[in-house]
């Protein structure tokens, strides 16, 4: 009874050193410092505003308006890179990384087409056709009416007409890299720019000058 007291013992003082040692060796994980640059599909332009995140730990960050990012990850951990417009990439840090790494990343275009949507006033397209057939428009031997193409209907036209959704995406496309640096950038007033007061008043002197040397010539008799 007593022998199998002392195995029970040694068998739990075993077991109680084991969990130990693997508890200090999971603190003792590497740290890596995880770098690198946003690029895309034409390796040309970086990519400010891409999300880098890990998300078995919950932490994450933003490239900047270089599309430069550093973040702290642990051997093992699944690295997912995200940016509007563009697929997600996926990295897995390697057992062997060093601890200062550096990744250039370069994310490719993702486009969605929609199909095209037509909206009508009308219940159904027979409905439409009649109404198209219907229709008694004055028009020349050419078969077109010059009524709808004077120069004040078509300025009109121009000035109220929306964008499609190709120009709308075009429009926030070409914004987006500029409301990220306002993000992570100051956004400066130049009319409070003392500078360039300094500047505007100096050439308002320099034309005062030119002028008046300007009236005296005239003055001058040949």
């Amino acid at each position: 009874m007593k022998r199998q007291t002392k195995i029970f013992l040694l068998s739990c003082i075993a077991f109680v050193i084991f969990i130990a040692n693997q508890g200090f060796a999971q603190n003792q994980r590497r740290i890596i410092q995880l770098s690198g640059v946003i690029l895309s599909q034409d390796s040309v332009h970086t990519l400010p505003g891409t999300h880098i995140y890990v998300p078995l730990a919950g932490r994450g960050t933003t490239s900047n308006n270089t599309g430069f990012f550093s973040l702290p990850v642990l051997p093992g951990d699944s690295v997912i890179i995200s940016a509007v417009g563009f697929k997600r990439r996926n990295y897995t840090v390697p057992a062997t990384t060093p601890e200062f790494t550096t990744l250039v990343v370069v994310m490719s275009e993702d486009t969605t087409l929609l199909p095209t949507v037509e909206i009508t006033p009308y219940p159904t397209i027979e409905v439409f056709k009649e109404a198209i057939l219907a229709l008694n428009i004055p028009l020349d031997e050419n078969g077109i009416d010059k009524s709808q193409l004077n120069s004040e209907l078509m300025a009109l036209m121009i000035r109220t007409t929306p964008m499609d959704a190709n120009a709308n995406y075009k429009y926030y496309m070409s914004q987006y890299p500029q409301s990220i640096q306002n993000k992570f950038m100051p956004v400066t007033n130049p009319f409070l720019d003392v500078f360039n007061w300094a500047k505007f008043f100096k050439q308002l002197k320099q034309a005062k000058k030119d002028k008046e040397a300007q009236n005296k010539k005239d003055r001058i008799p040949d």
